[in-house]
């Protein structure tokens, strides 16, 4: 499974989902964000972030007809890592506007991270990226036999 980015996000542009990606799979683009299908982990922290609802897995219905243009453009955007202020100032207005891909999106290029980052952005992970995975309690487990 991957995250998928639909056409909910043209022209919003909420950075919340790239302040909890633990791997950084997020492209810009001029008006949407992408995920690289073969950058992300599975994880779901963006799902959950995202205001708009624009985020699913690749295993709902809904997810199909944007699988390709997000694998497509996360190969021709520049990386996105932290919020830099790049949600256009009429986002709110465009949130509930139904079908936006035909009318806003733009095959142009997003600007990437701007700015420097100023706070961890990984502080905000979300609960399923701190788990303690089957792996880590093997190893926990391990540890504990050795002592």
């Amino acid at each position: 499974m991957t995250g998928v980015i639909t056409d909910a996000c043209i022209r919003c542009k909420y950075m919340n989902c790239i302040e909890v990606c633990p791997v950084d799979a997020f492209y810009e683009g001029e008006t949407m964000l992408v995920i690289n299908p073969r950058e992300c982990v599975d994880c779901g922290c963006c799902i959950e972030e995202c205001p708009v609802d624009a985020i699913v897995f690749d295993t709902e219905e809904r997810a199909q007809p944007w699988l390709a243009l997000n694998a497509k453009y996360a190969n021709l955007w520049p990386n996105v890592t932290f919020d830099g202020g790049q949600t256009p100032p009429d986002a709110d207005h465009y949130a509930s506007v139904p079908d936006k891909f035909d009318q806003h999106f733009s095959p142009n290029p997003g600007k990437g991270d701007i700015g420097p980052r100023t706070a961890s952005a990984r502080a905000k992970a979300c609960g399923g990226c701190t788990k303690e995975t089957p792996l880590k309690k093997l190893a926990r487990l391990i540890r504990s036999l050795w002592r």
